[in-house]
C-alpha cells in the first residue's frame, strides 16, 4: 500500500473513532469526505492508467465548482494570468465573449472591430466544436484557452446559428484583442453617440476623456449611450460609469447569502457629471456590468432605454486565492437594480421595445415602404443648399442608415426638449 494511501486512510480512521460528534450534520459531511477519499483510492488503484494524486483533486475541485453555476470555476496559474489580461492589457485572440447556455457553449456577444466580430458570429451563436474538438461538457475557461492564442494563428470553430439549419465552419485568424472600451460619434451637433464595447480597468477614464475632448468644442445636447453586445466586465467600472450620468441615490446593491452580506454602491455629486437627456441601447448581447448601467439609469429615471431584453446575468464572483498560485472563481452575490429588481436570468426589459433591422434599399438609403412626397413622381425638389460645416461624415450616415435602433434613440433625443415642455404646460 502506498504511503499516502496509508495515511489517507488512518487520518479517516482517526476522525471517525476519535473525533467528537454533536449532530448528525457533521456525521454526513464526514461520511461524505470519507466517500470522497474512498473513490480516490479506488482509483489511484485501480485505474487502467497511473494518476497523479494532485491531478485527481484539481480535478475534483474543478467538477465541484463547474456544478454550482456557469460562472463558477477553477482557475489555474496560465488562465488567472488570462483573466488579468482581459482586463488590463492586450491579449492574443479572436475577440469574444462566451458562456455556457443549456450546456452549451455559446457566444455572449463578439467585440467590435475584432476577428470574431469581421467573422460574422453573432449573439447566441452555437460554438459545436474548436479546431475539429467538441465543446460537449467543455469548461468555460477550457474553451477560452483553446480558442485563445498567438496572434496570426488560425483557430477554426463550428458554429450553429440559431436561425440556421445546419452548422457552419468558420477560420478566424487570432490578432492582437484591444483593450480600448469606449467610443464616441457625432450623430448630429451636440447629439453623440457614446458606445461601450465592456468594462475593463480603464473604462471611466476613457469616458471622462472622451466626453471632455467633445465638450470642449460644443455643448452635448443628447447621448445615446450604446450598450448592445457589451458583455460586462469590472463592477467598480460599471458602478462608475453609472456614477457619471447620476447626481445621487443608489446604482446598485449586492446581496450574498446572509442578511449581513449586502453592499450597496450609491452616486455621488461630482463636477465631472454629465447632465445631458440620454437613451441607452441594449439588446440580449448587453450582460452583467452593462445590465447594472441600464438598470440604474432606468430605475432612476435618468434615461430611457431601447432595444431588446438584456442577457439576464445578475450573479458577482469572486476570485480567491489558493496556497498554489491558482484560484477558484466563485458566485458569492446576486446584483439588484435601485428598485430592488433581480437581473438573474430575467435581464433588463427596455421601456421601448424595438428588434434591429438592418435593411438597406441598393442605392444605400435606409428602407422606407411609406409613401412620403419625396417618393411622388414630379414631387417638387428641395432647393439646393450650401454645404456646412456640421455636415454629417459618410460614415455616421451610413451607421445611422442600417440601424434603426440607433435611428429611434436619435429621434427621441431630438423629441425631448418639447417633451418636457408639454409636461411642464
Amino acid at each position: 500500500m502506498r504511503i499516502n494511501h496509508l495515511i489517507g486512510t488512518i487520518a479517516i480512521l482517526f476522525l471517525l473513532v476519535i473525533a467528537p460528534w454533536n449532530s448528525q450534520a457533521r456525521e454526513d459531511k464526514l461520511d461524505a469526505l470519507k466517500m470522497f477519499s474512498e473513490v480516490l483510492h479506488l482509483i489511484e488503484d485501480n485505474y487502467v492508467h497511473e494518476k497523479d494524486r494532485e491531478e485527481l483533486i484539481r480535478g475534483a475541485i474543478k467538477g465541484m465548482l463547474q456544478n454550482l453555476d456557469p460562472h463558477s470555476s477553477y482557475v489555474d496559474l496560465e488562465q488567472l494570468q488570462m483573466m488579468q489580461e482581459d482586463f488590463s492589457g492586450k491579449f492574443g485572440g479572436i475577440g469574444i465573449q462566451i458562456g455556457i447556455r443549456n450546456d452549451r457553449l455559446v457566444v455572449i456577444s463578439p467585440i467590435e472591430d475584432t476577428p470574431a466580430h469581421e467573422a460574422g458570429l453573432e449573439p447566441g451563436d452555437m460554438i459545436l466544436e474548436i479546431d475539429g474538438e467538441s465543446t460537449q461538457g467543455m469548461a468555460l475557461m477550457d474553451a477560452v484557452r483553446k480558442i485563445r492564442g498567438p496572434k496570426g494563428e488560425a483557430v477554426e470553430l463550428t458554429v450553429l446559428s440559431e436561425e440556421a439549419q445546419s452548422p457552419r465552419k468558420v477560420k478566424i485568424v487570432r490578432d492582437d484583442i484591444p483593450v480600448h472600451s469606449v467610443r464616441i460619434n457625432e450623430l448630429e451637433p451636440g447629439y453623440v453617440h457614446l458606445r461601450i464595447t465592456d468594462f475593463k480597468a480603464t473604462t471611466t477614464e476613457e469616458l471622462k476623456k472622451e466626453l471632455q475632448r467633445y465638450s470642449d468644442e460644443r455643448d452635448i445636447k443628447g447621448i445615446v449611450l450604446d450598450l448592445r453586445n457589451n458583455p460586462g466586465g469590472l463592477l467598480d467600472q460599471a458602478v462608475s460609469v453609472s456614477d457619471l450620468f447620476l447626481e445621487e441615490g443608489m446604482i446598485v446593491y449586492t446581496q450574498g447569502r446572509e442578511k449581513v452580506q449586502r453592499k450597496e454602491y450609491k452616486a455621488r455629486k461630482r463636477a465631472m457629471d454629465v447632465a445631458s437627456p440620454m437613451v441607452v441601447l441594449i439588446n440580449a448581447g448587453s450582460a452583467s456590468g452593462s445590465e447594472i448601467v441600464a438598470g440604474a439609469l432606468q430605475d432612476q429615471n435618468r434615461a430611457l432605454l431601447v432595444g431588446e431584453p438584456t442577457f439576464g446575468k445578475g450573479s458577482v464572483q469572486s476570485i480567491i486565492p489558493l496556497s498554489d498560485g491558482s484560484a477558484i472563481k466563485l458566485t458569492i452575490a446576486l446584483y439588484y437594480t435601485p428598485e430592488g429588481r433581480s437581473i438573474q436570468a430575467e435581464g433588463i426589459a427596455p421601456d421601448i421595445h424595438m428588434p434591429l433591422q438592418r435593411k438597406q434599399r441598393k442605392d444605400g438609403e435606409p428602407d422606407d415602404s411609406n409613401l412620403r412626397e419625396s417618393l411622388l413622381q414630379m414631387h417638387i425638389e428641395q432647393p439646393e443648399r450650401p454645404e456646412r460645416e456640421d455636415e454629417l461624415t459618410q460614415e455616421v450616415k451610413d451607421l445611422l442608415a442600417e440601424d434603426n435602433q440607433l435611428r429611434l434613440a436619435l429621434e427621441l433625443l431630438r423629441s425631448m426638449p418639447r417633451i418636457q415642455e408639454i409636461r411642464l404646460q
